[in-house]
This record gives structure tokens, C-alpha cells and sequence, in this order.
């Protein structure tokens, strides 16, 4: 069997208060954060937390994300990172590195795949996730309770055969199996119906849009809320405008990459 899960991340002010989350089913998810991170930062965590809470299982595991930086970094970036003494191509040091250091020793000896979802989509998993990871940052915002939720109780048929052991943050109380696994098949159903069919048993990672490590990066451009459009006019006089291109050459880069390299 295969358990399916979201995980997503988020950011007030990017960076600022924020959080993460992944998510199964509405009895089995978890979600946490810090005063002040950036989106990228909470959407690499929240994946690591899931890996982390399904170490026990010896099942495959389908990443629902809406973040192309964290699945080329996990799937297609980290084998050269690692490489270069976690270095980029240009010699720069990887950023957040420390989550990603994590997220590959948690996934030593697991089958895994993940699957880029578009987010605010309406993708039932991607939505809850979403919901959950912004309710902590909103909570360190607000100094509130964090709602950390159940933890990992079992994917039921939402996904696993065999239970999974209760997280210690754990405070649901009893309910209904027959309830439960009822509520799971109803999100595996629409979670289905928005992404179409998914393929189990695989590990390989799912095709994603052709994406850069450099536009990847956060930065100046990287908002929790996907921006319908962005641009960034420069003034130049000949003279700059001549040296730019001279040096982009030089460097093997477009204008456009060298100037995100410099931001």
C-alpha cells in the first residue's frame, strides 16, 4: 500500500512567523513552526516531519507538495549539493542546508515519490495542509497555542494497511474506526479526483515544470501566496548595460540569471 500525504509550509511576511504541516487525513497530521522562517524553510520541514513520523512503517510513501524548489532540491539537486560539500554550482553554500542534511538521512532506505500539486487549487490535501501549516504561523503571530494536531494515529484506508504507533503530542480521544476509515476514503476519493489517477509501488520522482536552482532559490521573489505575475524593471546606461552582458558571458549566465545570482 501506499500512504498519501500533503505537506506544505508557510510564511507571514516571508520570512516571519511561520509554520509547517503535513497531512493524511483529518485524524492523522501534524503541524508546527517558529516565531520568524521563510516559506521555503516550513515547507522543507514539514516534509522532514513526515518522513520522521513514518519511520516506523515499512510502506511507500506518494509527498503531495506544491513547491518545485523542495522536490528538485530533494530529487534532483541534493546528489551534487552533497557532492560539493553541500555547495551550489556557482560555489555558494546551499541555503538551508541543515533541513536538507536532515531530509537526507531521513530518507535513507525509504520509497518514496512525490507529486507537485498546484497550490490554492482547491486540492483537497493540499488545502488542509496549507490551512494547518498557516494556523501555526498565525498562532506565533498572535502569541496563541500552536495547534500541533494528533500527530501520526495511522493512515487507515486512506493509504496503509498497519496502524502506525500515536505521536506523544497525541489528544484526540477515542473514535469510531468505522467513522475514521469512512472520512479517509472520502479525501482519498477527492484528493483522486483533483490530481487524477496516481501510479503506487514507485520511487522514481514524478516530471515537474522545468525549474532553475538558481530562480528556485528564496528571495526577493519567493511569497507564500503565488503572485499572478512578477517583473523587475532596471535602468541602465549604455555603459552598465554593456558590462552586464560582458560579464554574464563571461560567467555563462543569462543577464537575467546573473542578475538573480547578484540579489
Amino acid at each position: 500500500m501506499t500512504i498519501t500525504a500533503a505537506a506544505d509550509g508557510s510564511a507571514l511576511g516571508n520570512p516571519g512567523p511561520a509554520g509547517w504541516a503535513w497531512f493524511v487525513n483529518e485524524n492523522c497530521w501534524a503541524a508546527g513552526g517558529w516565531p520568524h522562517a521563510t516559506n521555503n524553510q516550513g515547507e522543507l520541514q514539514a516534509v522532514l516531519e513526515l518522513f520522521r513520523a513514518t519511520a516506523h512503517l515499512d510502506e511507500d510513501l506518494l509527498i503531495l507538495c506544491d513547491s518545485q524548489y523542495v522536490i528538485n532540491s530533494v530529487t534532483k539537486w541534493m546528489p551534487g549539493w552533497k557532492r560539493k560539500g553541500w555547495r551550489k554550482a556557482d560555489g555558494k553554500p546551499v541555503l538551508n542546508v541543515e533541513i536538507l542534511r536532515q531530509i537526507d538521512e531521513a530518507l535513507q532506505g525509504r520509497r518514496y515519490r512525490f507529486e507537485w500539486v498546484k497550490g490554492h487549487a482547491n486540492h483537497p490535501l493540499n488545502e488542509a495542509a496549507d490551512e494547518r501549516a498557516r494556523a501555526v504561523s498565525t498562532a506565533y503571530q498572535n502569541r496563541t497555542a500552536i495547534p500541533s494536531g494528533p500527530g501520526w494515529t495511522g493512515a487507515g484506508s486512506a493509504g496503509s494497511a498497519s496502524a502506525g504507533l500515536p505521536s506523544a503530542a497525541q489528544d484526540t480521544g477515542a473514535r469510531d474506526t468505522t467513522e475514521q476509515g469512512t472520512a479517509a476514503r472520502d479525501i482519498t476519493e477527492r484528493a483522486t479526483t483533483a490530481r487524477g489517477t496516481i501510479a503506487q509501488g514507485t520511487a522514481e520522482a514524478p516530471r515537474v515544470p522545468s525549474f532553475t536552482e538558481e530562480s528556485a532559490q528564496p528571495g526577493l521573489f519567493d511569497w507564500d501566496d503565488e503572485p499572478t505575475t512578477v517583473s523587475l524593471t532596471l535602468n541602465l546606461d549604455a555603459d552598465t548595460h554593456a558590462r552586464l552582458l560582458a560579464r554574464a558571458r563571461t560567467e555563462r549566465l543569462s543577464p537575467e540569471a546573473l542578475i538573480r545570482s547578484l540579489l
